[in-house]
This record gives structure tokens, C-alpha cells and sequence, in this order.
């Protein structure tokens, strides 16, 4: 009972503290429901599903990446124009006609691209130059017979010349004049 002088008591839904208490749990809730929406819609490209291949395949890959240390292989990428020109450089008796560039998005399966390169003539090589988002690729060069591999990073846009080796540790990006 209201007695005179003393405020009048409201309803409960009419105070700001239930509203802020329910607003707790209730945004723990949606962020939930989207979480699990978020990870139900989106493909994780990442994950390999048949881990004994793939771990056949590193044996593979790692004599690649030998054959290619005792011909003391290394390769200089950088852009000519419209085109990417390479020149591969080592103890090699005759260089192949066709190089596979393979260029691999670290996060985003889907801009993985590979280029044919073209011989040119002693050790250079020429393919158009795809658009390419900015950010770090890794670069995988390899002769049409899969015998040999180089490997390393580069950063778009691309703008300096780029050397690839057998160890990626090793690659590095030259900085200009």
C-alpha cells in the first residue's frame, strides 16, 4: 500500500537491473548461435583428411627438395610488366621447356593458383602475372617431372625481385635501391 509522501514502487520491467542481468546471458546466447552458425557454414580448408597419405607424401617432397640441393638450384622471381619473368640458375644439363609455379594463399585455399612457365632461352623463364591479393604467398617452383623443388615467400604487391632456394628458411625478399 502507497502511503502518502513515499514514491510509488514500479512493476519490475520498468527497472533498468532486470533488463541489464537478462542482457547477460541472453548476449552469451547469440554470440553461441552464431558461433555455431559461423562454423557450420564455413568450410575449414586446412584440415587434411587422410593424415597417413599426406605423411607418405612429405618423404616425397623432402627428396624433391634434395635433388634440387645437389644441383645447387636457385631461382629469381620478379615482375616484368604484365608478366613474371623467372631466371633458374644451377648445375643443370639442359633446362626443362615447362616450369610448374605453384602460388598457395596461406589461409584461403581458393586463390591457390599455378602457372606454367614458358622457356625463354638459357635460364629464363616467362608467365602472365595473375591479380593476386596482397598479403604473404608461398611459392612452390618445380620442373614438369616433379624431380625437383624450390620453395619460398613472397609479399604482394609485388614489386622486388624474389629468390627461391630448397630451404624456405632461407628465401628472402631484396629490398630495392
Amino acid at each position: 500500500m502507497n502511503t502518502p509522501g513515499s514514491p510509488a514502487s514500479k512493476p519490475w520491467y520498468r527497472e533498468p537491473w532486470p533488463w541489464f542481468l537478462i542482457s547477460l546471458p541472453a548476449t552469451a546466447v547469440i554470440a553461441g548461435v552464431a558461433t555455431v552458425w559461423i562454423a557450420a557454414t564455413s568450410a575449414d580448408g586446412l584440415v587434411v583428411g587422410d593424415y597417413y597419405k599426406a605423411g607418405l607424401a612429405i618423404n616425397q617432397t623432402l627428396a624433391r627438395d634434395d635433388a634440387a640441393h645437389a644441383l645447387a638450384l636457385t631461382a629469381t622471381l620478379q615482375r616484368a610488366g604484365d608478366a613474371l619473368a623467372l631466371t633458374l640458375a644451377g648445375r643443370l644439363q639442359a633446362y626443362p621447356d615447362r616450369l610448374s609455379l605453384t602460388l598457395a594463399h596461406p589461409t584461403r585455399q581458393g586463390q591457390d593458383q599455378t602457372l606454367a612457365l614458358s622457356h625463354a632461352g638459357g635460364g629464363h623463364y616467362r608467365a602472365a602475372l595473375p591479380a593476386m591479393a596482397a598479403g604473404k604467398w608461398h611459392a612452390q617452383l618445380a620442373d614438369a617431372a616433379a624431380t625437383w623443388r624450390l620453395s619460398g615467400v613472397l609479399h604482394t604487391p609485388f614489386s622486388q625481385p624474389v629468390i627461391l632456394t630448397t630451404d624456405a628458411e632461407t628465401t628472402v625478399q631484396q629490398k630495392g635501391d
